[in-house]
């Protein structure tokens, strides 16, 4: 690998639009290993790699911690494991987004059976005000 194929802590953090301070999260956690030097980290196309996979399962709604240990399963026991965990969480993930929806629809239609009524009690107080006028 050259040093062409390696980015520096500034461009991750550009290419990914996330904070130092979540990057360096991450790697406090040992979800990323970049390249060392002095002061100077410098990410390889396994960080890259490793980023876009953090990045994807926290946007489905997995712990740091899920993350870590599925991207850990790969080094410790191969592709097909991985594979196998990932079907694994992705339903349970899958259910618990379902349940999430379910949760959603309900509060919008309560709350808009809250503003419909709020709506005809506030045209039966106008409507008495300007009888009374």
């Amino acid at each position: 690998m050259t040093d062409s194929d390696y980015i520096s802590f500034k461009e991750m953090c550009a290419r990914f639009d996330v904070t130092p301070r979540t990057l360096r999260y991450y790697e406090y956690i040992e979800l990323l290993s970049p390249k060392k030097e002095g002061r100077s980290r410098f990410y390889g196309p396994r960080e890259l790699a490793r980023m876009t996979l953090i990045l994807r399962g926290r946007r489905f709604g997995f712990s740091l911690e899920e993350i870590r240990q599925w991207l850990q399963i790969y080094e410790e026991k191969g592709t097909h494991e991985q594979y196998r965990v990932w079907i694994d969480l992705a339903n349970r993930q899958l259910e618990t987004l379902k349940k999430q929806f379910e949760e959603i629809e309900t509060s919008m239609s309560d709350l808009r059976d809250l503003r419909d009524e709020t709506l005809r009690l506030l045209a039966a107080m106008e409507s008495e005000d300007q009888r009374s006028a």
